[in-house]
């Protein structure tokens, strides 16, 4: 059993349409630690057993140009005696520069994105680094060797050239079935954007889009991950959206999901 590190990341500088995601590492620690439920993943892993979660706090940014090599640095340094990164956003320009690092350090994984929109804009109002350009960023670099993105009902013509370009696999909402997602082979790494989820389950985002997966839905396909995963993200709560702290709450439920996940196997 490998330990885990929780890595907060809050930064919504490169957001479009509205900020608020960089609160989001606070609110997503409050709902993980509160009496209301327990640390035990559904799969039987205990992840409150000392030890195995080290929470090591959050990265001090500066909402401009350097916080990409920030994070990178961050993500080098606690990925350091084999502990496995599950990053806490902030908004999900934040991939890109942990994919970076996870590639400086040898490691090309493959990718599994969870999310309303593609996000593979080759710029979004003039920024290359929005967050809704991240994936565009990781393919032309060569970070992972395979992208499939679940839950998609956003996708334009920009960004389905794009997707075209890149050889991603976008598994459109229209078409979802747990059963039917392709999962790549490990090491794997999860990005999670909590739009992935209908509104209805997760109203405290900054893109609200109507359609989208329910949480049962989400959890089924990570239950088929059968390879290493070697780290994850949970981004884009915004909790000045939040309602009755709902969304915190799912975000702190994925993350114990993830991390009862990211402990096993070796890489």
């Amino acid at each position: 059993m490998r330990g885990v590190t929780l890595l907060g990341l809050p930064t919504d500088s490169n957001s479009s349409y509205l900020r608020g995601a960089a609160a989001a590492p606070a609110a997503i620690r409050a709902a993980l630690r509160s009496g209301a439920s327990n640390m035990t993943a559904e799969n039987g892993v205990d992840v409150g057993a000392p030890g195995f979660i080290l929470d090591a706090g959050d990265v001090a940014l500066t909402e401009g140009p350097a916080d990409v090599d920030l994070i990178s640095a961050a993500i080098r340094r606690e990925r350091k005696g084999g502990r496995r990164v599950l990053s806490l956003g902030g908004d999900h320009s934040v991939t890109y520069p942990i994919l970076r690092a996870i590639g400086e350090s040898g490691g090309r994984p493959a990718l599994l994105h969870f999310d309303a929109h593609p996000d593979l804009y080759d710029q979004f109002e003039g920024n290359r680094l929005s967050h809704a350009c991240p994936f565009a960023r990781i393919m032309e670099e060569g970070l992972v060797t395979r992208l499939v993105q679940v839950g998609i009902r956003t996708l334009n013509a920009h960004q389905d050239a794009q997707a075209r370009r890149f050889g991603v696999e976008i598994v459109h909402m229209r078409d979802f079935r747990p059963d039917s997602v392709p999962i790549p082979e490990g090491p794997l790494y999860i990005s999670i954007d909590l739009d992935a989820l209908d509104p209805a389950c997760a109203p405290g985002v900054s893109h609200m889009e109507p359609g989208g997966l329910s949480v049962r839905e989400l959890l089924a396909v990570l239950g088929r991950v059968s390879g290493p995963i070697i780290g994850a993200d949970v981004v884009e709560l915004n909790p000045s959206r939040d309602v009755g702290d709902m969304t915190a709450t799912v975000a702190a439920k994925l993350v114990k999901e993830l991390a009862g996940r990211m402990g096993l196997g070796e890489v």
